[in-house]
């Protein structure tokens, strides 16, 4: 059945990172996903959470925002309503623990890193894709730690491993990777995966949006978003190495 844009159901929408688009934080990246633009910076403090003190384990956080003209209706900004959405938190969370799951936390020292993932126009996907740029961020933050000898261990050590994440999703009854917003909203499936360089799983998040799915719907899924994982793997690792 036809996509909206015209992709093949097992095709990734044109994905670009952008290196160092901001001057300031130690690593950022502008990531597209198609029409969805996210900015991810990475900004390292000295110390960690009090919890953390004294353990000589560094922090990764996350926090995660849409600017108030992302979608095509104006949203107010949530520090003027004075409170933080659950959908924001919740997509906070889901980034920070995507991104510990690919680095060594003692190499950091008590060191933090805090992601910070501002949605600048949003066609669906802007969790996966803010967890796909947000890896490169924090990989260019790593290395600004190595050339100040505040890291223990070397770049590719101390990341042990890329992370990524994609959309997928059953709309008219077809498999589809990485959903825009039109077909996000029909979609009788929705799946968030978050996925290692070497297709392992770090999370998956699925829902039956229009009554159940079956379990070889779950594999079609799964297949879908490694084979997508796979292809952002090497965006990502074209990034690092331009």
């Amino acid at each position: 059945m036809a996509r909206p844009d015209g992709r093949a159901a097992d095709q990734l929408r044109p994905v670009t990172l952008s290196r160092s688009w901001s001057i300031h934080p130690e690593g950022s990246v502008l990531v597209e996903f198609g029409n969805t633009r996210v900015l991810c910076t990475a900004s390292v403090t000295e110390g960690v959470p009090r919890w953390r003190k004294g353990s000589g384990l560094g922090w990764v956080t996350a926090e995660y925002a849409m600017l108030p003209r992302a979608t095509n209706t104006r949203g107010d900004r949530e520090s003027v309503k004075g409170k933080v959405g659950g959908r924001t938190q919740e997509i906070s969370r889901l980034i920070g623990r995507s991104l510990r799951a690919c680095i060594d936390l003692k190499a950091l020292g008590e060191n933090s890193i805090v992601l910070d993932c501002d949605v600048l126009q949003a066609d669906g996907g802007t969790r996966t894709a803010a967890i796909t740029g947000a890896y490169v961020a924090l990989h260019d933050a790593v290395g600004w730690l190595a050339e100040r000898k505040s890291l223990a261990g070397k770049i590719d050590k101390v990341m042990h491993r890329s992370i990524q994440a994609v959309s997928v999703g059953i709309v008219e009854g077809e498999p589809r990777l990485d959903l825009m917003y039109l077909e996000d909203v029909a979609a009788e499936v929705d799946m968030n995966v978050v996925c290692t360089g070497d297709g392992d799983f770090v999370e998956v998040q699925g829902t039956g949006e229009d009554g159940v799915f079956r379990r070889d719907q779950l594999d079609a899924l799964l297949d879908l978003a490694v084979a997508g994982c796979v292809d952002l793997a090497a965006a990502q690792q074209k990034a690092l190495a331009s």
